[in-house]
């Protein structure tokens, strides 16, 4: 039966005994997901890519039957077992006696706000939780699978197989999403130490560090419950699932590293490395990690490709190769200050729309303090918060709090090598002097931006939104209060601080900002095309 009718019949909240309130439908590209509220349902996609074969039904039974196997684990409460879709009297129903037509992983559906994304976004990943993972994945990896089939996947031929697959895979990239220099560097550097640790490979061998781990070992796959529930890993290829622990420990140290907080990452290798006892891990984290953020790089160039996509997703997903092969550069050891552009200026000046025009066009990190005060408040972002000046949610000390957490996020994504983009007033020189420390530290490249434009235009700006529902609290009747208390430059530093007037038309105002980046080299080479095409 077409995977398309089946498709249809398991969004019917109907077609489920009993029947279900509603049905939530995801889909990958290898997968379509339902998700019925206490229960989760997997049809896998007849589709063979060559590393994936789920073209039969034959195959797709046997897959569904690994996927449970190998996940019940780390899961064995999550993942219930394989149903049948069968038809009978030209009826389909899940289980029955009819023919069977396709096979469905069932799993218990968890709360998807417990998700590592979500919860590592909203703040709320500790160090306590780390160790909770540490605790789970140590057992794991000690009684995995090893020997005789599995420690073939860890010599240096295949690993280097993967990679060179990578380099094959991306060459049509270089020039758009990756730099010719920085393409080769990752190359070389992978090749070298090829050539220089070929000891080290076989060490791993013969310490029993080769095993049938999980292969997918990222944020999104770790449910943070008490304790945290880990699932979804590799069952279509031994190939992805199987090879040193160092390679799915990097990959989610080098999540955390992705997504700003490198010092989780460093947390969980530094927890697992004293419980484990495997010193020798480290002496391969930074290869594993170039190689599993060069695949995710790769990953995202496919999907960046696809023509199903609109300009906006098409952009995302550009975004985030480059990301990720920046990072693969950087553990490669490439040499590169990242950047970081506080954008300030009186309300209503035209901050945040410099600030998202370097995210959405160029994929810099963001960090708003108008997001990161609510958030602190325990306030939603797009709530509007009316208080006397300089008082309450803006006050002096809640000013400082704001602004001492700006930095140390800051500080984390741009030691990770990220660009940052600061959205804030910043109005006080002894306000700034904590953003200039911190580049320092991070050996980042920093400028001031203050947005400028006339008296007239900021207020019919301020009215606008005033009258439109935004995350923004500035307005009018407090205009003139925040302009007496404006200080310029700081003395000591001026040189980091530039002016653009956001007067003129949105595209001229962008286009002179990519100037004024480019001439103090702090757009990368892939930027600077992005900003030509």
């Amino acid at each position: 039966m077409d995977h398309v009718e089946l498709v249809e019949a398991l969004k019917d909240p109907a077609f489920y005994d009993p029947p279900v309130e509603q049905v939530e439908f995801v889909q990958t590209h290898i997968s379509s997901v339902f998700l019925t509220g206490e229960r989760v349902y997997k049809l896998k996609k007849p589709v063979n890519f060559g590393f994936l074969d789920f073209s039969s039904i034959e195959l797709r039974q046997r897959y569904c039957k690994a996927e449970v196997e190998l996940n019940r684990r780390l899961a064995p409460e999550v993942y219930l077992g394989v149903e049948p879709i069968t038809l009978d009297g030209g009826l389909l129903r899940i289980g029955g006696e009819g023919e069977v037509v396709d096979w469905l992983v069932v799993m218990r559906q968890l709360d998807g706000e417990l998700l590592g994304g979500p919860v590592l976004e909203r703040g709320e990943l500790t160090g306590r939780q780390i160790g909770q993972l540490v605790e789970q994945l140590v057992p794991f990896y000690r009684n995995a699978r090893t020997g005789e089939g599995i420690d073939r996947w860890g010599t240096l031929e295949a690993v280097k197989y993967n990679t060179d697959e990578n380099f094959t895979q991306t060459r049509e990239y270089m020039g758009k999403l990756i730099t010719r220099q920085r393409y080769e560097h990752i190359r070389d550097w992978t090749n070298a130490f090829y050539r220089d640790q070929p000891d080290l490979f076989r060490e791993r061998i013969a310490e029993g560090r080769i095993r049938e781990s999980h292969g997918d070992l990222h944020l999104d796959n770790i449910f943070f419950q008490d304790p945290p529930i880990i699932f979804d890993c590799i069952e279509f290829n031994e190939r992805f699932r199987c090879g040193d622990v160092a390679a799915d420990l990097a990959f989610l140290a080098m999540d955390f590293d992705f997504r700003g907080r490198p010092e989780l990452g460093r947390l969980l290798i530094d927890e697992y490395v004293e419980a484990s006892g495997d010193r020798g891990l480290l002496k391969l984290l930074n290869f594993y990690k170039c190689y599993r953020a060069y695949v995710r790089g790769k990953i995202s160039c496919f999907t960046a490709s696809d023509p199903a996509l609109d300009g906006v997703q098409r952009r995302h997903w550009k975004n985030r190769a480059r990301h990720y092969f920046g990072l693969a550069y950087r553990y490669a050891g490439g040499e590169e200050r990242p950047s970081l552009v506080v954008l300030y200026g009186l309300m209503g000046s035209g901050k945040t729309n410099i600030a998202r025009y370097l995210r959405e066009n160029f994929g810099w990190h963001l960090l708003s303090t108008d997001a990161v005060r609510k958030q602190l408040a325990g306030i939603g972002e797009n709530t509007r918060v009316y208080v006397p000046y300089n008082e309450g949610l803006y006050s002096p000390e809640m000013n400082r709090s704001t602004y001492d957490e700006v930095c140390r996020r800051a500080e984390n994504l741009l030691k990770a090598g990220f660009p940052v983009a600061v959205d804030g007033a910043f109005k006080r020189q002894v306000e700034r002097q904590p953003v200039i420390d911190l580049a320092q530290r991070a050996g980042a490249r920093l400028l001031f931006l203050e947005t400028t434009c006339e008296p007239p235009e900021q207020q019919r700006r301020l009215e606008l939104r005033q009258e439109h529902d935004t995350r923004s609290d500035g307005r009018v009747e407090i205009m003139e209060l925040q302009r007496s208390e404006f200080e310029g430059p700081n003395p000591d530093s001026s040189e980091l601080f530039e002016t653009v007037s956001s007067d003129g038309p949105k595209s001229e105002t962008r286009r002179r900002v990519a100037e004024i980046l480019e001439s103090r080299s702090m757009l990368a080479a892939e930027e600077v095309v992005a900003t030509e095409s």
